[in-house]
């Protein structure tokens, strides 16, 4: 029987980036700073959300839904049950170097999986903390050292959050 913490907890995983990429996006778009920037206006700012609601719409359920869940080897999906269902089925695959080329691919899957939970939990923690600089600026320069101390914070008492 699945808990609601591990159901809650794993769609928080899968979603993380989602969810954290429009932020981004809707701050690249305005930035003043920008070479090409969008000016702020009704009808821009309708805009830019419709077109980053429905690219992520889109984005899910194509790829998630329709795509990545049915790649399932026993219930686990994604880059590494792919790395496994070629191990099964590298034997009986015919040309070798299409079993090569696939074992590559899915090789480069998972080293970029690796380094983005890797770098996600910092770039979340990052960009709510820069959020601070829209309420005081003046606190600008503490943004990394404070991040720093969420960071660590954070992984020092995982294995407690964990352990249950």
């Amino acid at each position: 029987m699945l808990r609601p913490a591990i159901v809650v907890g794993a769609l928080g995983v899968v979603f993380g980036d989602i969810g954290t990429s429009p932020i981004y996006t809707i701050q690249t778009v305005f930035n003043p700073g920008d070479p090409h920037p969008v000016p702020i206006s009704t009808d821009n700012v309708y805009g830019v959300v419709s077109l980053i609601f429905w690219s992520v719409m889109i984005i899910v359920t194509l790829t998630y839904v329709t795509l990545v869940m049915r790649a399932d080897n026993h219930g686990e999906g994604g880059i590494m049950a792919l790395i496994t269902l070629l191990g099964r089925w590298g034997a009986d695959a015919g040309p070798r170097r299409i079993v090569t080329a696939l074992t590559a691919l899915g090789l480069f899957g998972a080293a970029l999986f690796f380094g983005d939970s890797m770098i996600t939990p910092a770039i979340s923690v990052l960009s709510a903390v820069e959020g601070i600089k829209v309420v005081a600026p003046q606190l600008s320069t503490w943004v990394v050292p404070i991040t720093a101390v969420i960071i660590f914070a954070l992984f020092a008492v995982q294995r407690n959050g964990t352990r249950g």
